[in-house]
Formats: C-alpha cells, structure tokens, sequence
C-alpha cells in the first residue's frame, strides 16, 4: 500500500485502494486484503467496497423505454472490426440537433452509461455510445473481465471507430452536422486522446476526469474542450494540470473546473461513496450548455 497521507480518513482511504486496484493493479484479491488490513475484518472490508464500487443494480435515473426517446441497438463493422453502439434520440424534434459520443468507463458500456446517454438525448441530441470493446466480443457482464479487456485494447482501432461513427453522425441529415464527444474515466481520457487525433471534425469535447495525454501534444486539438477534475483525484490531476496550461499556452479553446472535496467519479449515481450530487449536477449543467453552445449550429 502507498504511504498514507496525513489526516486521511478511512473512508478516503478506502477510495484511494479501490482506485489503485480498477486503475492500476487490478488484482481482486490485492483488495480485498488492503480493505480488510482498513477495515479490520472481511465482513467490513467487502462493505467498503459494496459502497464505493459501482453497482450494477442500482436504479436509472431515466427509464430505458421513456416514450420520449427513440432507442436503438446497432452492430455492423467499423474501421475494418466489429462495432457496436447504444442510441437514444429525442422523438417529436422539428429542428436539426447534434449528435454527441458518449465514451465508457473502462468497465465497457453498462447500464450506467446507457443510462447517461438517455440523459444526453433528454437534454436535446443524439446520443451515440460506442462499445469500444465490440471487437473483442463485447462489453462481458463481469467487471474485473472488462478492464482486463480494456487493457489489450488496440488503441488506434478505437480511435478510428469513434471517428467513423463520428462521420456518420455528421452525414446524418436529421443533425446540424456537428458532433461532440463526452466521456468518463477511461473515456474522458479518451477524449482527450480523439481531440488530438480527430482535428476539425470534432465540434467539441468534455472530459470528465480523465488522464491526460502528453502536453507535448496539445497544439494538435482543434475542437473546444471543457474538462472536469475532482478535488481529491490526485492521480489524475497531476496530467490534467500540464495538459490545461498547455492547451491555454497553445491558445486553444478550454474551459477546466476542479470541484473541491470530491472523488474520482464523482458523477457516477451507481456509486455511493463516489457520486457528490451538487459537482454533478453543476458539472452536467455546465456540460450540456457546452454542448448546445457548439453543436446546434449547423
């Protein structure tokens, strides 16, 4: 286990080993014996988890047959692999909308992100959530198996995935031709790596907590960023911090928020011990005016 910070509480540092093991080690039973050296036994120790883990069964916050939305599942082939994604559109729009890429987790598409992206269509797009691991069969119901996944992943394919289903979006004569990308985790720092790659054909992107790429590599992002950071997630603040200062010395278009005294994942309802409802809500907010204030023109 790292050192402990001074005056670090149980339950944050229970946050921290959870982290280290979804983000860096992966070992289950790594965990479960630091939880348990935390907690003092294994009863308390799988409780911690139960709570800062994010839980499959916990309740959407939109219905996934909301008869406002049209819903759709879609499979075909993208940059030569096997490609999979979850849509939601607003029904009954009279008006062209942009189309927004909602990117995963490193646990793959859940319900969770299937349950955000009825929240992006809600709030007046089309909502396009890939399967980024489509080409090694799929996001698996076991979340240990989709990081596992996540981590042989070819890089480079699902850069040119996202940007084929990018391209369709924008050939699609239902939105004004602009498209955005949001992502979380494993996903916000996939947007920073697609605003790299993609150039202008990105409208703009948000990135929740996401590592950042080499500041080296900033100069190469063309479209508006807004990046969203967590008080307390010192792993990751420690690229974003270079990585805005870099796009601001490169003069490029970014907009970052740090939300004081909350965790890694903070949006994330699914997890008790993360979610902090008054950043997220702030943050979505902020999210979606980004969004509008780019997409809907065509």
């Amino acid at each position: 286990m790292t050192d402990i910070p001074p005056n670090e509480s149980l339950r944050d540092r229970a946050v921290r080993i959870y982290d280290a093991f979804t983000h860096e080690h992966h070992d289950r039973r790594t965990l479960l014996r630091q939880m348990t050296a935390l907690a003092g036994s294994v009863a308390a120790a799988e409780a911690l988890i139960l709570g800062i883990s994010a839980s499959p069964a916990a309740a959407a916050m939109t219905d996934p047959h909301d008869t406002r939305l049209r819903i759709d599942r879609r499979e075909g082939m993208e940059a030569g692999a096997r490609s999979a994604a979850y849509l939601a559109s607003p029904r009954g729009v009279k008006k062209r909308i942009g189309t927004v890429l909602v990117i995963h987790e490193n646990r793959g598409l859940t319900p969770h992100i299937e349950d955000v992206t009825r929240r992006v269509a809600l709030a007046g797009f089309h909502a396009v959530a890939p399967d980024l691991l489509a080409p090694q069969g799929g996001t698996p119901a076991d979340e240990d198996r989709a990081r596992t996944l996540i981590g042989t992943l070819d890089y480079d394919l699902a850069l040119a995935q996202a940007r084929a289903m990018m391209a369709h979006a924008a050939a699609d004569k239902t939105g004004t031709g602009r498209v955005g990308v949001v992502g979380f985790c494993w996903g916000g720092a996939f947007v920073n790596r697609l605003a790299v790659a993609a150039g202008p054909t990105l409208a703009a992107g948000v990135a929740y907590y996401g590592p950042a790429p080499n500041p080296g590599e900033a100069a190469k992002v063309q479209a508006p960023l807004m990046l969203h950071y967590a008080g307390k997630d010192a792993r990751v603040n420690a690229t974003g911090e270079p990585w805005v200062a870099a796009l601001k010395a490169a003069g490029r278009p970014v907009e970052a928020f740090t939300y004081p005294g909350v965790d890694h994942a903070f949006n994330n309802d699914s997890s008790a011990e993360r979610y902090n409802a008054a950043a997220a809500t702030q943050a979505w907010s902020r999210t979606i005016a980004f969004l509008h204030r780019h997409l809907d023109r065509a």
